[in-house]
């Protein structure tokens, strides 16, 4: 089980005036019928689908995708990406700043996330997960044949995996270092000789005027304070992910040097558009 980040203090919020609850209400409502309705449509269409393909799914990862591109435009967010999408047999592994990755990760690629047990039982969210195919697991060592033949059993059906080594949600300012347990299952056999894993270098950049925190979720912030947050800033900021070269799993001698490997190119990537990106500070 993962512990949760607590770094330093909240960022302070600006207040949020009529307007700004209006505004939440506004985005919120089409937001809903979006993910609501498209759930609708989605567990109808893998009642035809899971008799048919099995763990397959060759049509509901399309809906998925559909629902997270159209969130960021309903929101008002920014979103972009760049680098080229791994073809080859593998899993993505990316930092991790907030619920909105989900739409992130999802907007750009058909991915399948690796996510611990217990979320699985979580209201709302658990549904939403298990009806798109997450791969729920008990970060346990001890259980890494268990999840080699799981991961293989997808892998095979052609899923893109993803999850998230650091363990926990950040304030989108760093890269944690990664975890390693995950990793092995991909030494198993057959799938060190054809898997790879692909880093991905997940940045959001802060509104105007916003703490650079903005859309970092940890600690224990709710999720409905942070969502309502989000929702109600008028002028809203943008999220970029990078897709660095895939990895192959034969070329590293363990799980902890392959983890190593993945962490650089996502810290690297992490550091450098944040850099680049910054606003400079105005002489006193």
């Amino acid at each position: 089980m993962s512990v949760t980040w607590e770094g330093d203090d909240p960022p302070v919020r600006l207040p949020i005036g009529p307007g700004g609850y209006a505004l939440a209400l506004i985005r919120a409502l089409p937001l809903a019928l979006l993910v609501f309705g498209c759930l609708i449509i989605l567990l109808l269409v893998r009642l035809v689908e899971r008799p048919l393909f099995g763990v397959s799914r060759p049509v509901t990862p399309y809906i998925t995708q559909f629902v997270c591109r159209n969130a960021f435009r309903l929101m008002g967010m920014g979103f972009s990406t760049e680098g080229a999408l791994m073809r080859e047999q593998g899993a993505v592994v990316a930092n991790h700043s907030s619920w909105l990755d989900i739409f992130a990760l999802n907007a750009r690629k058909r991915i399948y996330f690796v996510s611990k047990a217990e979320v699985a039982g979580w209201p709302g969210i658990g549904w939403l997960a298990r009806a798109t195919g997450t791969v729920f697991i008990e970060r346990d060592r001890a259980q890494a044949r268990q999840q080699a033949q799981l991961f293989r059993e997808r892998l095979e059906a052609g899923h893109k995996l993803l999850f998230f080594p650091e363990g926990t949600s950040t304030d989108g300012q760093r890269v944690l270092p990664f975890k390693t347990t995950l990793f092995a299952a991909f030494f198993a056999d057959p799938l060190r000789d054809h898997s790879r894993i692909q880093p991905v270098s997940v940045i959001y950049h802060a509104p105007p005027g916003q703490d650079p925190r903005f859309y970092g979720w940890w600690g224990d912030m709710g999720f409905g304070e942070h969502l309502i947050q989000t929702l109600a800033t008028r002028r809203q900021g943008r999220v970029e992910l990078i897709y660095h070269a895939p990895l192959r799993v034969a070329d590293y001698p363990n799980r902890k040097a392959l983890a190593a490997a993945c962490e650089t190119a996502v810290r690297d990537g992490h550091t450098a558009r944040q850099a680049a990106t910054a606003v400079p500070q105005k002489p006193g």
